[in-house]
């Protein structure tokens, strides 16, 4: 078995390929008839076995082993260490007779590197073993227990083997550890495999709160670990909804593992094969699970795509397709030719970016819609683009004359680029679509993504075929120069946010460079236009100008760039907590009403609905009375934690809103936020 291992981490995958031919996975206790010798040592997890006191005949007498990380990025494994990782390997020395039991482990936490799930405890934690003393022992004080273990330590990077020559000690703090570890239902459960799912009924009472639930399996390669868990109420008991491993057998004589509640505690379960109900409250786990009909999310991606076309995100893109709308006052069969142009260019650009993303998801990749935004390549080119299209705009050079076919072209670059555009925010209606396309099969995805680049090209396309949306434009006059013009201010604008969103995203430096080649560019296209005012060839000088800039970018980013970016905590009114799993957990552990918002600097959707209705005075008074616990997930630069949680909640793409009433699930927001929508919903509250 193959250990996690970050991107290109070839050393951690050779280390953690020899730590598994290393050490023998196993996780229950045995006896020993001596104790062998240290290989490894355990300097990166030290390892102690302690005992409570003194064992009496005939009952049972508990061992912990006791696990100290020597740093807070090491970290040990649950009996089931998941796809990664080993569970560790006990050889007791025990009395004649006396009879060692499975280990007791706290509730673990979950741990997702490329894709995989590791079943990890951080920090310090102990493993209590329960040793059954027989009746009539013969006990003269303490004795003494000797033994070896085996077990794994990782970071997110790196996997070490690891053992100790266990010698037991009185002391320990038996109270905590006692505490920690997870009690076991006295009621059994029922399982089902039913459609490559594995379905469990638990008995839980309803009054118990689930904050952030997770089903740990100890069967091996029974469920996929690593796919997103669906939970129901009905009545007292939860019904659990996990898809089978698709290289397991799907079989199973009985379930058993560890229900995580959320911050730490939770039960373990023992299921037997039963009926298991159907239907029940939804309470955690994807939205959109239940895939909606299909003509249901072809006409949300084409109702979504067709409003991207007012979304503000897609606003620097207006003026280019203003320009060639009034252009389209030509013959018929030029405007049909390039509006079907146009909407090839959108459709293509939006089934490619599509496709690259379910690509990348299939290879293990945590990327959601307008990825390309978080690359910093990209961003650059965007940026050099924008300037190029604001020069040209502002009159500065002129673009070479083109004949019917060069227009078709023309029309077709122009629609690439409006998709592109589009890509940073989802709209009304297209959230579903997106959520969904990551769960439907290539094909039918790739269909919606279709369906979003036509509503997407929609409005032009009819421009082109309706002669009398034609005859409705102005026509062309003077006017159409200064129109030009005055469209070169919201590309201008759209340059200069991307300046900015290149500092966020690769730091100053790396920012620093990229305007070093895009001077360059703009050098060279202020001689271009010069010449062309002369009337002399002008494009030549283009790369004679530019080249060395760009040869120099070409070397200088990739080594200026600063992973991360120079970014700053996010300035809120609110103050909030950053996003993650775990403190997510605790804020709706305490019992209040909780907002997460999650966001990116690109998602100019994402900004206004911040302006308009979350950094607002009135919010943060609503939000203060009710005890709102606010919460951001930034979503600029790649986030791995941030998509898998955005994808369990059925989207793609920011932004999202989440209101969790106390003890309650997610309620997903609109995307489109009014400005009293937040303070109303927390005035309610009270």
């Amino acid at each position: 078995m193959l250990f996690a291992a970050p991107r290109f981490a070839l050393p951690a995958w050779l280390m953690t390929l020899l730590a598994a031919f290393l050490l023998a996975g196993g996780a229950a206790a045995q006896e020993a008839e001596a104790p062998r010798e240290a290989r490894y040592g355990d300097d990166n997890i030290a390892a102690a076995l302690f005992a409570d006191g003194a064992p009496r005949a005939g009952e049972t007498w508990m061992l912990a082993m006791r696990f100290t990380p020597i740093a807070p990025e090491w970290h040990g494994y649950w009996s089931n260490p998941g796809d990664a990782g080993l569970g560790m390997q006990v050889e007791l020395n025990l009395p004649d007779g006396w009879k060692a039991g499975e280990p007791l482990y706290p509730v673990p936490e979950t741990l997702v590197i490329s894709g995989l799930m590791n079943h990890i405890y951080e920090g310090e934690y102990a493993v209590l073993i329960p040793v059954s003393v027989p009746e009539g022992a013969t006990i003269d004080g303490v004795p003494e227990v000797t033994g070896y273990a085996e077990y794994l330590a990782c970071t997110d990077k790196i996997c070490v083997p690891q053992d100790a020559v266990l010698e037991s000690r009185q002391g320990g703090d038996f109270a905590k550890w006692r505490a920690a570890i997870a009690p076991t239902l006295d009621a059994r459960g029922a399982f089902q495999i039913v459609d490559e799912t594995l379905r469990l009924a638990i008995p839980l009472p309803a009054s118990v709160g689930l904050a952030e639930p997770h089903t740990f399996i100890a069967n091996t390669r029974l469920a996929d670990y690593a796919a997103t868990q669906t939970f129901r109420r009905d009545g007292d008991t939860l019904v659990v909804e996990i898809p089978l491993d698709e290289y397991g057998t799907g079989e199973a004589d009985a379930v058993s593992g560890m229900l995580s509640f959320g911050g730490g505690a939770g039960v373990v379960f023992i299921a037997e094969p039963g009926t298991v109900p159907t239907g029940g409250e939804l309470i955690a786990g994807p939205v959109g699970m239940e895939t909606p009909p299909l003509w249901t999310l072809i006409l949300g991606a084409l109702v979504g795509g067709l409003i991207l076309n007012i979304m503000p995100c897609v606003f620097p893109i207006l003026s280019l397709k203003a320009l060639s709308l009034v252009r389209a006052g030509g013959g018929e069969a030029q405007a049909r030719a390039e509006g079907v142009s146009y909407t090839a260019g959108v459709v293509i650009a939006c089934v490619a970016l599509g496709g690259i993303m379910l690509a990348l998801r299939a290879a293990g990749e945590q990327v959601g819609w307008a990825f390309q935004l978080q690359e910093p390549g990209v961003v650059v080119a965007l940026l050099v683009l924008a300037t190029i299209i604001t020069m040209n705009f502002a009159g500065i050079f002129e673009l070479p004359s083109v004949d019917t076919g060069g227009q078709k072209r023309g029309a077709f670059a122009t629609g690439l680029l409006a998709a592109v555009a589009a890509t940073p925010c989802t709209g009304p209606f297209m959230a579903a679509a997106l959520g969904a396309a990551l769960l439907l099969p290539t094909p039918l995805a790739l269909m919606l993504f279709a369906m979003l680049g036509l509503g997407l090209a929609l409005p032009f396309l009819a421009i082109g075929f309706l002669p009398v949306l034609r005859r409705s434009l102005p026509r062309p006059g003077p006017w159409m120069e200064t129109f030009r013009r005055a469209m070169a201010i919201p590309m201008g604008l759209t340059a200069l946010a991307l300046i900015w969103l290149t500092v966020q995203i690769g730091g100053r430096g790396f920012a620093l460079f990229a305007l070093v080649m895009l001077f360059g560019a703009v050098l060279a296209l202020f001689v271009v236009g010069r010449l062309q005012q002369a009337g002399k060839m002008a494009w030549p000088a283009f790369g004679l100008v530019a080249a060395p800039f760009l040869i120099f970018g070409a070397f200088a980013l990739p080594y200026s760039y600063e992973e991360g970016g120079d970014r700053t905590a996010r300035e809120s009114i609110h103050a909030p907590l950053p996003f993650s799993r775990e403190a997510l957990a605790e804020a709706r552990s305490t019992g209040q009403p909780v907002f997460v918002w999650f966001t990116a600097d690109w998602c100019v959707t994402c900004k206004v609905n911040e302006s308009v209705a979350i950094e607002r005075e009135a919010t943060l008074e609503a939000f203060e009375q009710a005890g709102v616990v606010t919460m951001v997930g930034d979503w600029t630069v790649r986030d791995e934690e941030i998509t898998a949680f955005l994808s369990e909640q059925g989207v793609a793409g920011v932004p999202l809103y989440l209101w969790y009433e106390a003890g309650e699930g997610a309620e997903q927001l609109p995307q489109v936020l009014t400005a009293d929508m937040l303070a109303n919903r927390a005035a309610r509250q009270r």
